[in-house]
């Protein structure tokens, strides 16, 4: 394979570029970092795991029980996993004072944004927000979701217990804002992220310092930068 600075036009960075994943995993490696799609992403983690290679997760659209069995995966070879929908570190905040908020205000939505050529719905960001928030505690809507009048669907998916609202447009890079609710007053906590690459790049490469002291799967940047 070429080396990928070449091949971008800068200096060799002794980095080759390989057309399979078998043939990354050919050479010895410490850790394994995914930044493609979902389709096919578990059966990679899952393929790199029994080789003993670590993991990071840049890319989304796992459901909950797919990572399960990913977690288990990796106990089982006693290695790690970090996931994320986000490595931003204003996105992790922003996920870690939704779950503070959720203490406080049982009642909450999310509206997930992004560009109208996302596939995948919510994003890996919001999914991972709205399952999470399920442990913190679980919002029940004043109207219950059966008895609402016209479309059921203009309330959003359930998720985690969370109704979850997906905008797909143009303008939009990649959102999301949590809404909480009590009564006479609101809290919006909200994340907006641009167009670049640049957010993304010290979480991941924390994150894959990391990794190689995890056992098990850490899902969620605010784990790592929080966790006690």
């Amino acid at each position: 394979g070429r080396d990928i600075g070449e091949t971008l036009g800068h200096d060799r960075a002794n980095l080759c570029i390989v057309a399979s994943l078998e043939e990354a995993l050919a050479t010895p490696i410490d850790v394994l970092i995914d930044y493609t799609g979902p389709e096919g992403l578990k059966d990679r983690i899952l393929v790199a795991l029994d080789k003993g290679v670590r993991v990071v997760v840049g890319s989304s659209g796992l459901t909950a029980t797919e990572y399960a069995e990913i977690a288990q995966a990796a106990q089982a070879r006693k290695i790690g996993v970090i996931a994320a929908g986000n490595f931003s570190i204003t996105a992790a905040l922003a996920k870690h004072m939704a779950l503070m908020a959720a203490r406080y205000a049982p009642a909450w939505e999310i509206i997930d944004y992004a560009d109208a050529g996302k596939v995948d719905a919510p994003s890996g960001t919001t999914r991972e927000l709205a399952e999470e928030l399920a442990s913190m505690s679980q919002t029940q809507p004043a109207v219950p979701l059966e008895e609402t009048h016209g479309s059921r669907a203009a309330r959003g998916a359930t998720i985690g217990g969370t109704q979850v609202h997906s905008l797909r447009l143009p303008g939009y890079t990649l959102s999301f804002e949590a809404i909480f609710g009590l009564p006479g007053e609101r809290l919006s906590i909200r994340h907006d992220a641009g167009a670049g690459a640049e957010p993304y790049v010290s979480g991941t490469l924390l994150a894959a310092r990391k990794v190689l002291e995890v056992t098990g799967l850490v899902r969620g940047f605010d784990r790592l930068l929080f966790r006690t």
